[in-house]
C-alpha cells in the first residue's frame, strides 16, 4: 500500500511542477513516520503479548512448587501434632505408666524420638523469576506482593522457626539418647523424670509455636493457589 502510495505521488510531480515536489516530499516523510509507527507498535505488541506469556508461566511455575509445599506442610504439621500429643501424654501419665505398663511407655519413647521434621520450600520458579529481574514487569501486582511477602517474609520466619526447632531437638535428642538409641525408657529418679519432662516441654514449647506459623503459610499459600 506504501508503494502505491509513493508510486502515485511520483507521477503527480513528474511535470517538474514545484508545488507538486513539495507535497510529494511530505508525503514521502509522512510515509516513513507512518511506517515507523507502525513498526513501533508491531514490536511493542509483540514485547507485550512476550510479557504476558512470561508472568503466566511465572504464576503458574510458582503455583506448582506451592502445590509440592502445601503437600509437605501438611505431614510436617500431623507429624508435630503427633510429637504433642506424645508428649501430653508423658507429661501427664510418665511416672505411673513407668511402674504399671513399661511397654506402652516405651512405645510412647519410640514415637516421640523417631526424628525431627522441618518444612524448606520449593523456589525454583520464584528464584528464577528475582534473579533475572522478571518479576518487577509483571502486571498483576497484586498476585505479586502476595507471593513476595508469602517468600520473603513469611517462609523466611518459617525457615528461623525450623532451625529454632531443628536445635531444641538436636539438644534433647542428644541428651537422651540412651533413651533414643535403644527405644526403651530407662530407669529415672523422680528428679531426673522432672528434669526430662521439663527439656520435652521447651521443645514442645517451639513445636506448638510452629505448627501455627506453618498454618499461617498455608493460608497464605492457599489464597495464591485459588486467586
Amino acid at each position: 500500500m506504501i508503494n502505491f502510495f509513493r508510486k502515485t505521488r511520483k507521477k503527480m510531480a513528474d511535470d517538474n511542477n514545484p508545488m507538486k515536489y513539495l507535497r510529494y516530499a511530505i508525503g514521502e516523510i509522512l510515509l516513513v513516520v507512518i511506517g515507523i509507527l507502525i513498526a513501533l507498535s508491531i514490536n511493542n505488541w509483540n514485547e507485550e503479548r512476550k510479557q504476558v506469556a512470561s508472568e503466566i508461566k511465572f504464576i503458574s511455575g510458582v503455583k506448582n512448587d506451592l502445590k509440592q509445599d502445601k503437600d509437605y506442610i501438611e505431614s510436617v504439621i500431623e507429624f508435630g501434632h503427633t510429637k504433642v500429643n506424645t508428649y501430653n501424654i508423658l507429661s501427664q501419665e510418665l511416672p505411673n505408666l513407668k511402674d504399671t505398663n513399661k511397654k506402652k511407655l516405651d512405645s510412647l519413647h519410640q514415637i516421640y524420638f523417631v526424628g525431627q521434621r522441618t518444612f524448606y520450600p520449593i523456589s525454583g520458579a520464584y528464584e528464577s523469576a528475582i534473579a533475572g529481574n522478571k518479576i518487577n514487569n509483571f502486571k498483576n501486582k497484586k498476585a505479586i506482593e502476595t507471593i513476595i511477602k508469602l517468600y520473603n517474609s513469611t517462609y523466611d520466619r518459617l525457615i528461623d522457626n525450623g532451625k529454632i526447632l531443628d536445635g531444641r531437638w538436636e539438644f534433647i535428642s542428644k541428651k537422651y539418647s540412651y533413651i533414643r538409641r535403644p527405644g526403651e525408657f530407662s530407669e529415672m529418679t523422680a528428679s531426673e523424670i522432672s528434669e526430662f519432662l521439663n527439656d520435652l516441654y521447651y521443645h514442645i514449647v517451639q513445636q506448638k509455636w510452629y505448627i501455627d506459623s506453618l498454618n499461617q503459610a498455608l493460608l497464605e499459600i492457599n489464597a495464591i493457589l485459588e486467586e
